[in-house]
């Protein structure tokens, strides 16, 4: 039943009520409060997998591993890193002008918090979001889309086994396209979004109408360099697993693989073999599940069907298991292009194109071609090399013979450049992006003993001389030059700050 559009800004006033009770309490009581979860999580393992699995045809070890063990990890990683990663910060002196100034900086919950996640994973992306915005201070309300609602219920369930304030969390069923400004309007205070570019888009422009902060996750192309001198066995294990996974519906997927020419063909007949021995289908074997929408299926079959009659060739694909409705075989391609959609554009699917590449800076060049910029791999053994090309890719993570993971490493942030989106989720930055970031300064020496600074009023010629004199104190000719200036500086500036400004009457 749908949330009417009329209840929203009384959810809203409810969770702010609940979120100032929630403030108040102390990290290591929101911490005693959210590891309650880890319980429930384990107590209704099989609940939890069942719900996912029949909302989006996951497989159960797929659920297992990227949905219910990252949230088990997120709770136990946030409750016990929150504190040290929003705590004060103690901000330096950084000049003699400001010698007397003290400052830290602290971090403010936002206040209620909207989380509007996708059907690619209802249970891991929505609950590290808002695990981390509990742990924070803030509130939180969910938004699943709409083939999930069910998961949306099942996260709920999952945040009110911490016995929350009532209001704290709640779960707004709606259209998409009503949602954003049912929020924005009842003075939501920040949304976290992961969906697609074109409805990112419109949510920024009619987030700019109030300022309403934003948290954008719009998914990838994810390129995977495999360099000369790679691992071929760890490299087509890892490259399989992270572009075949939950049946290449993951936005931090592989979708794009360049290989040194000179490993190319090796590479190819070694992931094609591994590709041939996967089974797709909904039987409780199965290695790649359904795709969970008609819609996305159709968008996968049309690239494929593009990108083969420009002259693709499919070389490979995973053997079909039990029932087919929905499924996709996993597929690997060759003689792909950029030109191709599926090379090009998100898949979001169980397609793999192999490109061979010369160079290095060649490989860099096709990785970095595309707006999109979530995550790429760099696949080799040598560990310093991968350094060194790391931040040559444009691209939020990257990792070295791995892909895909750290997503559910509670640790490390998650967000893209380009139109991958704004912001990011997990890790320090994470719980940041949940809070106001505030400065706190104030005078070392008491206020009785300087009742003024030196640049308060008012003004005269000498306090100019001596602001000329500050200019050489921060950027002097020399050393003499510099003495000089602390000189006249020093005298003028303790006579001004400890005399009090009298006015005649």
């Amino acid at each position: 039943m749908n949330t009417p559009a009329q209840d929203v800004p009384l959810i809203v006033n409810k969770a702010r009520a609940a979120q100032a009770l929630w403030q108040a309490q102390s990290y290591r009581q929101r911490a005693v409060s959210l590891r309650r979860i880890k319980s429930y999580l384990r107590d209704h393992t099989d609940e939890i997998l069942a719900t996912i699995c029949q909302c989006t045809g996951k497989t159960t070890m797929d659920a297992m591993a990227t949905e219910l063990i990252p949230c088990i990890m997120a709770v136990d990683w946030y409750t016990k890193q929150a504190e040290k990663c929003l705590g004060p910060t103690p901000l330096p002196s950084a000049n003699p002008l400001f010698g007397n100034k003290r400052g830290y900086m602290v971090h403010v919950p936002v206040g209620v918090v909207a989380i509007i996640f996708p059907w690619n994973y209802p249970l891991s992306i929505p609950f590290g979001e808002a695990i981390m915005g509990l742990m924070a201070g803030n509130a939180i309300l969910l938004k699943a889309a709409s083939p999930v609602v069910s998961c949306g219920e099942l996260v709920l369930r999952c945040l009110q086994a911490a016995q929350l304030p009532p209001g704290l969390v709640d779960h707004i069923i709606m259209p998409g396209a009503q949602i954003s400004s049912a929020l924005i309007s009842a003075g939501i205070d920040k949304i976290f979004f992961t969906g697609s570019v074109g409805v990112g888009r419109q949510l920024m422009i009619e987030a700019a109408q109030t300022f309403t902060p934003l948290s954008l996750e719009l998914g990838g192309k994810d390129p995977a360099i495999v360099l000369a001198d790679a691992n071929l066995e760890r490299a087509t294990n890892g490259i399989a697993w992270a572009g075949f996974q939950n049946a290449g519906q993951s936005c931090g997927g592989i979708e794009r693989v360049y290989v040194h020419c000179s490993i190319f063909d090796a590479f190819v007949r070694m992931l094609a073999t591994k590709t041939r021995a996967l089974r797709h289908g909904t039987h409780e074997k199965a290695d790649v599940g359904r795709i969970t929408t008609q819609a996305q299926w159709k968008v996968i079959d049309a690239h494929l069907k593009e990108a083969v009659a420009a002259g693709a060739i499919v070389v490979a694909q995973s053997k079909p298991i039990g029932a087919q409705e929905g499924c996709y075989p996993a597929t690997l391609l060759t003689n792909v292009t950029h030109t191709m959609r599926v090379m090009s554009e998100e898949t979001f699917g169980p397609l793999l194109p192999v490109m061979p590449f010369s160079t290095i800076d060649e490989a860099i060049a096709l990785a970095n071609d595309s707006p999109l910029a979530l995550s790429s791999s760099v696949w080799t053994n040598n560990t310093k090399l991968g350094k060194e090309l790391a931040p040559r890719l444009q691209t939020g993570t990257t990792t070295l013979n791995d892909h895909l993971y750290s997503h559910g490493c509670s640790q490390h942030p998650w967000g893209g450049w380009k139109q991958s989106g704004v912001g990011r989720t997990h890790g320090e930055l994470g719980l940041r992006e949940m809070t106001h970031a505030k400065c706190v300064a104030w005078e070392a020496l008491p206020a009785w003993l300087i009742p003024r600074n030196m640049w308060w009023y008012p003004f005269s010629p000498e306090m100019v001389t001596s602001i000329r004199d500050l200019v050489g104190v921060l950027a002097p000719r020399g050393v003499c030059h510099y003495v000089g200036c602390l000189a006249r500086l020093a005298v003028f500036a303790v006579g001004r700050m400890l005399t009090p400004w009298k006015v005649a009457e």
